[in-house]
């Protein structure tokens, strides 16, 4: 099956969006589908406002357009609501093709935290914007029903997954820092209430892994933090399996992919009980959910670090890849496909 898939989140950024489109591509070429991922990569972009290293593409329509024509995609997925996003989407809207869509972030959140703008209005155009999807993919039960409250239609689960081959506990990064550790992990940015983190008063050390337009600020605000910047792969889960802690203080995540990454590396999660947490976070086998953030932190720390890896080990991304393709509906493209668009089996 050819699947087209249209994002404005891909490398080099470093987010969740983007590991999971990544793994789901791999998973899908894995298993003998043919996948056209619409990208800014190699296109002419501009920075975000408010959050430039985010590269957003523009003036793109026609040539998405005959990228699309080319590769007569089977199914049309589109992951985020940019300029990529909205490309897409004006692409099937003209032609009538069928299409589905993700909430992968909670943008009126997010713009909110940055500019005074009424969520009322941000929630508005999302609704707009994702109005004539066929379906509407989220990654928890939570944002399913927080959408639905907001007047979203057709809202269905598509979960995630973890690499347990790379995030494992096996080969633990020695810290020559006081213990215990508390590590975060993602964006240094304002959505993601580092800095309710960073005041906690605990024993030992906080470990910031990540960048992002807070970082400089952050680092002169907390000298006595540890921020080395970005991680990948085998070095990011050894920075993750020798910590004792992954403290998690964001209020405006979806799903949180890093929480189930410490859990594959046999790290407790301490996070608010929010959404993605909530959905994610297995309460005192896992983690610790607490609106005090501080005696979450103390709490997970009691807990069972094999717990933890064994949780994730039965988060696969193949079961999570699955369930996205059963969520997809096919375009037709003749007369014999009448019974078109339907789901994908």
């Amino acid at each position: 099956m050819r699947i087209a898939i249209a994002s404005d989140a891909w490398s080099p950024q470093v987010n969740g969006v983007v590991s999971t489109l990544k793994q789901t591509r791999e998973q899908l070429l894995a298993e003998g589908h043919d996948v056209l991922m619409i990208t800014p990569e190699g296109r002419r972009t501009f920075p975000c406002p408010t959050y430039p290293e985010i590269r957003l593409a523009f003036f793109q329509g026609r040539k998405i357009a005959r990228e699309l024509d080319a590769f007569r995609p089977d199914c049309i997925h589109i992951a985020t609501e940019g300029t990529m996003g909205l490309a897409v989407r004006r692409y099937c809207r003209k032609r009538s093709y069928p299409f589905t869509t993700a909430y992968h972030t909670q943008f009126p959140e997010y713009v909110r935290a940055r500019v005074p703008i009424p969520l009322a209005w941000t929630i508005a155009l999302l609704r707009w914007f994702h109005r004539p999807a066929g379906r509407i993919l989220v990654a928890t039960n939570s944002i399913r029903s927080l959408l639905q409250q907001r007047g979203f239609r057709n809202v269905v689960i598509w979960s995630r997954g973890v690499d347990t081959n790379v995030f494992s506990p096996d080969f633990a990064f020695r810290y020559e820092l006081p213990r215990p550790i508390w590590i975060f992990v993602g964006r240094v940015s304002v959505e993601k209430n580092i800095e309710e983190f960073l005041n906690l008063r605990l024993p030992g050390s906080k470990v910031v892994v990540g960048d992002g337009p807070d970082r400089t600020r952050l680092m002169q605000a907390h000298a006595d933090c540890s921020f080395p910047g970005y991680r990948f792969g085998l070095e990011l889960a050894s920075y993750l399996a020798g910590a004792d802690v992954f403290v998690f203080p964001s209020k405006t995540d979806t799903f949180g992919l890093v929480m189930l990454e410490a859990m594959a590396c046999g790290v407790p999660v301490a996070a608010l009980p929010v959404t993605g947490p909530i959905d994610v976070v297995q309460h005192g086998i896992t983690g610790m959910l607490d609106h005090d953030l501080e005696r979450a932190c103390v709490g997970a720390l009691q807990l069972d670090r094999q717990a933890c890896r064994n949780h994730a080990l039965s988060q696969c991304w193949s079961r999570a890849t699955q369930q996205f393709l059963s969520q997809l509906v096919r375009i037709g493209y003749g007369e014999d496909e009448s019974l078109l668009p339907q789901t994908v089996k």
